[in-house]
């Protein structure tokens, strides 16, 4: 027997196997996710709060605006959309 949190109210839950005592597992591709019955009935929606990563053409390639230096990030600012 396992016991994993759940995601949302970090409750801990017993997997033994594939029987989950007082919750519910949520897969999305290959991750795997529980949620005690509780937040399940409140939210049944998976939700991964993983920010959105931004990228931009830098010096001939793309990098995530992340690893940009500050210099860059201020350049970037002002940059403006271009319209057909």
């Amino acid at each position: 027997m396992k016991i994993y949190p759940c995601f949302d109210c970090q409750k801990e839950l017993k997997v033994k196997k594939s029987e989950i005592q007082g919750g519910k597992m949520l897969v999305f591709g290959e991750r795997v996710r529980f949620k005690c019955d509780e937040c399940f009935t409140k939210n049944p929606k998976w939700q991964d709060p993983q920010e959105c990563e931004v990228y931009s053409r830098i010096v001939g390639y793309l990098r995530p605006l992340s690893q940009w230096h500050k210099g860059k990030i201020e350049e970037y600012k002002d940059r403006v959309p271009f319209k057909i």
